[in-house]
Formats: structure tokens, C-alpha cells, sequence
């Protein structure tokens, strides 16, 4: 891992004899750093936060989570004899492609529709996940940084951007304790007016654009000069 990290540095190094290849070891031998290995989103959904919220959204939103499915049944009932309709007509000696293709834009159409009205069922349930996970995200850090110190690291990668590393590098099950010690339950129901912080950050942004085009707007314009 040494000499991944750190090449050899062989330009500049005058090599006085053959016979002592040794001689050069101590100059090229330098402290690499401490690598660590972690999974972020495994952290997360595996931290004491995540799981207990999971749970409790369960029966806080119960009536919303049970409204969803019923809809989400009812809507496969509608759609399955028109899939088998279609699949049928499909497969007939004299096929009328017009009518096929009638038949798939209804059935997507009603996919369509019920994908959206099941997303404005559960968008209580949807602002409840974001909310726990933006918590999690702000503890997530302070816990990277606490587990690294302790272990020593001084380098961290994640696994996609590692080929092969043997599992003592992994530093998962250190960074989960820091979060479950910083962070050991979540508020799941968001507070009155919440929204996720992209969305705040894209407000900010819009109000900062308009605020900065605001003073030229109100600055009057330039007297003409009239020529003689």
C-alpha cells in the first residue's frame, strides 16, 4: 500500500554504489498515512436513528401507510384484467395495432395517475424520512471525524473507490458507535413548514439572486445628455 501511495522518489537520488543497494532504504522509507474504509449509506441506515424511526413511522403514520396500500391494491385490480386484455389481443391471429396501442396508453395512463396519487398519500410519510435522514447527515460527519481520531486514520475512502482492501482497513462499526452515542433516536413528524435543506438552499439561493437584483432595479436611470 506504501508504494501505491507513495512512488518511489528515484529522480534526484545518486545511487554511490552497486554493491550497497540497501544504503538508499532509509531516505525512501516515509510514514504513509492511516487508511479507513466506510460505507456512509450503510452507516445511516443502520444507525440506532434510522432503525427506531423506522419503526415508529410505522404506527405514527399507520393511517396514511394503510391508506396507500389499499389504493395501491386497488389500482393492480383495475390495471390486471386490462394487462391480460392486452396481452390477449397481442397474441391474436388478426391484430389491430390502433387498438393495442389504445389499450397500453390507458393502462399506462392509469399508472400514471396512480403513481401520483399514491405519492400524495404517502407525502407525510416521504417528509418523515427526509427529515430523519437530514438529523442522521448532520451527525454523520462529527462521527466520522470522532472514530478517525480514536483509530488513528488519517485518510478515509469509500468502497467505491477502493479495488482491494483487506477488512482491517474498515472502519464501519466505529463511525456507526460515534453516530449512535451523538445521535441515539430521531424526531420523525418534521416541525411546522419544514423542508429538506436542498429546498431550503435553492429558497436561499432564489432570494439571494433577487435581493442582488433588486438595487439595480431601484436605482433611477441616467439623465440624457442633450447635445447643442
Amino acid at each position: 500500500m506504501k508504494n501505491i501511495l507513495k512512488p518511489a522518489l528515484a529522480a534526484g537520488i545518486a545511487i554511490a554504489s552497486l554493491s550497497a543497494p540497501l544504503a538508499i532504504a532509509p531516505a525512501a522509507a516515509q510514514s504513509a498515512p492511516t487508511i479507513g474504509i466506510v460505507n456512509l449509506r450503510a452507516i445511516v441506515v443502520n444507525s440506532a436513528a434510522y432503525s427506531t424511526a423506522e419503526e415508529q413511522r410505522q404506527t405514527t403514520y399507520k393511517a396514511q401507510i394503510d391508506q396507500a396500500n389499499a389504493r395501491r391494491t386497488a389500482i393492480q385490480q383495475q390495471l390486471q384484467p386490462l394487462v391480460q386484455k392486452l396481452q390477449t389481443d397481442s397474441q391474436s391471429g388478426n391484430v389491430d395495432q390502433a387498438a393495442l396501442q389504445q389499450q397500453a396508453a390507458q393502462i399506462q395512463q392509469i399508472q400514471e395517475a396512480g403513481q401520483r396519487e399514491l405519492q400524495q398519500i404517502l407525502a407525510p410519510v416521504i417528509r418523515s424520512q427526509a427529515y430523519v435522514e437530514e438529523q442522521i447527515n448532520d451527525q454523520l460527519q462529527p462521527a466520522l471525524q470522532a472514530a478517525a481520531q480514536k483509530k488513528g486514520v488519517s485518510l478515509v475512502l469509500t468502497p467505491d473507490t477502493v479495488v482491494y482492501a483487506d477488512n482491517s482497513y474498515n472502519i464501519n462499526q466505529a463511525v456507526l458507535d460515534e453516530l449512535n452515542t451523538l445521535l441515539p433516536s430521531a424526531q420523525i413528524v418534521p416541525p411546522e413548514g419544514w423542508v429538506p435543506r436542498e429546498v431550503r438552499e435553492q429558497q436561499a439561493q432564489q432570494q439571494a439572486a433577487q435581493a442582488a437584483q433588486a438595487p439595480a432595479q431601484q436605482q433611477p436611470a441616467a439623465p440624457a445628455v442633450s447635445g447643442r
